[in-house]
């Protein structure tokens, strides 16, 4: 059921019912109008600065691209430019890895470093396409049907997009707590390492229930993490999880592994113990999914989600075919903004040579802004390679 408080429609979707919350904005459950379930992410206004928008715009073109691997949620759709930006992804049926943890306790030491190899391999085909994470953490571990699958890529533009954002209210202890030193350092252009220090996190808390650094607050936290004298908490830690979990920990960058040898340790791991990858992840799933509970099961749209769809079909259409003088205009403060940030008075309208207006009306008012925002910050529709 549509919750009073969720929005009807974010972009061409429509909204059944919000799924969580956390430090960067809301999720929710909506459909396009084919019925296809996705999990639209709206971000907080206080990250909608306009940098960042047009750093995410290079990054969601990235994502897009992104293939060679069932473990990363796939990007569909983003307006970086709209009054409140939005993702779209699809929908993962299962459970965070968190949830799971606190349910039914750590994991056995077979199935943690099955997880790291699984995640280990869907990471490297990710970097490859020249993205990093940014924020990998047991919440962003969907546990499923098909093993452990990784979402939110395509939020790194709004992580570490200023040195104030450790001072975010939300889910920010959580972040912290997870995040490699140069990162909560205030370093915005992390590397691949980044994202190999999270995954050490994420296989931490599969083992033992807990982050490598705690504190009442997320200052402490930040301090230790950045101590190179304070080492991560290890206890609860299986004997033969510890060589590849504190490299992956490690202070510094360039003492951590690279993926590759996360998945190589890990599969060595598995036959020490007895067992084969393929073995290990059959036991992952059988252990870790819950077929009687609801969120394991595919959504599919009711009869009034049905209805709601058919109409939203036709008003989709009824706007690609609007007049241009006809076309609202753009939300208030929107055209102001990107006009005050390129030095063009607000109201004014400039075309962009190589995206004319299609046939029958102007382009909508989040083009506009991503025109003059582009212009601004000579933002590119590629995003440069990571480096190690």
């Amino acid at each position: 059921m549509h919750g009073a408080t969720s929005p009807l429609r974010i972009g061409p979707y429509l909204v059944e019912r919000r799924l969580g919350a956390g430090g960067m904005g809301e999720v929710y459950l909506a459909y396009s109008v084919a019925g296809e379930p996705v999990a639209v992410k709206v971000i907080r206004p206080d990250r909608t600065d306009p940098h960042t928008r047009a750093r995410f715009e290079r990054e969601a073109t990235i994502a897009r691209t992104i293939s060679g691997t069932g473990r990363v949620a796939r990007f569909i759709d983003a307006d970086p430019f709209a009054e409140q930006p939005w993702l779209a992804m699809d929908y993962v049926p299962g459970r965070p890895l968190s949830d799971v943890v606190n349910d039914r306790g750590p994991l056995s030491a077979p199935l943690v470093a099955s997880l790291g190899a699984l995640l280990a391999e869907g990471l490297a085909a990710v970097h490859s396409a020249g993205l990093v994470h940014r924020d990998l953490k047991a919440q962003n571990v969907i546990l499923g049907d098909f093993g452990p699958v990784i979402i939110d890529f395509g939020l790194g533009a709004f992580i570490g997009a200023s040195k104030g954002s450790l001072t975010q209210a939300g889910s920010v202890i959580g972040t912290v707590r997870c995040m490699p030193p140069e990162q909560a350092m205030g370093e915005l252009d992390v590397t691949q390492a980044a994202d190999v220090y999270g995954l050490g996190t994420v296989l931490l808390y599969a083992a033992t229930g807990h982050y490598p650094y705690d504190g009442a607050r997320w200052e402490a936290v930040a301090a230790q993490v950045v101590n190179p004298e304070v080492g991560p908490d290890l206890s609860g830690l299986p004997d033969e999880l510890v060589p590849v979990v504190t490299t992956m920990l490690a202070h510094r960058a360039d003492d951590r592994p690279s993926l590759e040898e996360v998945t190589r340790q890990c599969v060595d791991l598995l036959r020490l113990l007895g067992t084969s990858p393929a073995r290990a992840r059959r036991a992952l799933i059988q252990e870790t999914t819950a077929t009687d509970h609801p969120t394991m099961v595919l959504p599919q749209p009711d009869a009034r989600m049905l209805d709601r769809l058919d109409s939203l079909e036709r008003q989709l259409r009824a706007e690609s075919e609007t007049p241009a003088e006809s076309v609202p205009a753009p939300a208030p403060g929107l055209e102001s903004a990107a006009g005050a940030a390129s030095g063009h008075e607000p109201g004014s309208r400039r075309k962009s040579p190589d995206k004319p207006a299609p046939r029958g009306g102007r382009p909508p008012a989040s083009r506009r802004v991503a025109e003059e925002l582009r212009e601004r910050y000579a933002a590119k529709p590629t995003l440069a390679w990571s480096k190690r």
